[in-house]
């Protein structure tokens, strides 16, 4: 498993445990979040909205003057270059540099992840780069970062469908981007990400990906009966889906169902993917028996 891998199996793993243990999604780029705060940039309750400057100069900070020298190279031969495939070197090359060299590096990684995937311009990589942002979106706390990841992978998502318009994944993503990006709480915006969502559903009640988007959409909404509705689906389609398991046994302990919740917990912790994951589920069920 390459570094690039390792980022996005190891966010499924963050969310996952951060749904037991702190009752919400808080993926590792609540920490970018911190860091940009530190590095100056405004805080998640002020007015100036956070743009790829305010991200990569909080990410340079952490660069030792060797590091920062090659990527400011990096950055400057893509605003020289007039050949598309050096662009496309370059930002492969500045990905790879945030992935392996920095330990907080995720937001340059998928944003110079994207941009290579924008120049290569085929469904594949479009859609990876999407779902870099959409995954680590979930739970973000700072608004304004909030809304930079998600229009990040709605722009993705958007020009991923420009190429396969029938895509249902790329369709139940840029709704889940514009659910879970806004940054606002803009009622309208949220609607139109249902209802992208729904499309696909009522299309294709075998789509788990959709149902567990709008499972998601339900919890964070807060209509958990729907939410335990849609995930008792997706489970019972998808045995092995740990990520829906926990999040169900999350909801039944949220709405006070112990007996469910440790069912749940219960048959997580057999398909818990680290002892790590299995101890941390194995907490929870002693304090909630």
């Amino acid at each position: 498993m390459n570094r690039q891998q390792v980022l996005v199996a190891g966010a499924g793993v963050v969310l996952l445990l951060a749904l037991t243990i702190f009752g919400k999604t808080v993926p590792p780029s609540k920490k970018a979040a911190t860091a940009l705060h530190d590095a100056g940039s405004p805080p998640a309750s002020g007015p100036k909205s956070i743009d790829l400057e305010d991200i990569l100069q909080a990410a340079h900070t952490r660069l030792s003057p060797s590091q920062l020298s090659y990527v400011s190279r990096l950055e400057n031969s893509v605003v020289r270059g007039d050949v598309r495939q050096q662009q496309w070197k370059a930002y492969k090359q500045l990905a790879e540099f945030w992935a392996d060299s920095v330990k907080e590096g995720f937001l340059p990684y998928a944003y110079y992840t994207g941009e290579a995937a924008k120049l290569e311009n085929s469904e594949k990589s479009l859609t990876f780069a999407a779902q870099l942002f959409l995954r680590n979106l979930r739970g973000q706390e700072n608004p304004a970062l909030k809304g930079w990841m998600g229009l990040q992978a709605k722009g993705l998502f958007e020009k991923a469908l420009a190429l396969n318009p029938g895509s249902d994944s790329s369709k139940v993503g840029l709704g889940a981007s514009m659910i879970f990006g806004n940054s606002t709480g803009d009622p309208q915006e949220t609607m139109q990400g249902v209802q992208q969502i729904l499309e696909v559903a009522r299309r294709d009640s075998t789509n788990m990906y959709a149902q567990f988007m709008l499972a998601l959409g339900g919890v964070e909404s807060g209509q958990f009966d729907k939410a335990i509705e849609r995930l008792r689906t997706v489970v019972r389609h998808e045995p092995a889906n740990i990520e829906a398991i926990l999040l169900l046994a999350q909801v039944y302990q949220q709405t006070g169902d112990k007996a469910d919740a440790i069912a749940a917990f219960e048959k997580a912790r057999k398909l818990a993917e680290s002892p790590e994951m299995a101890r941390e589920i194995d907490q929870i069920i002693q304090t909630l028996h």
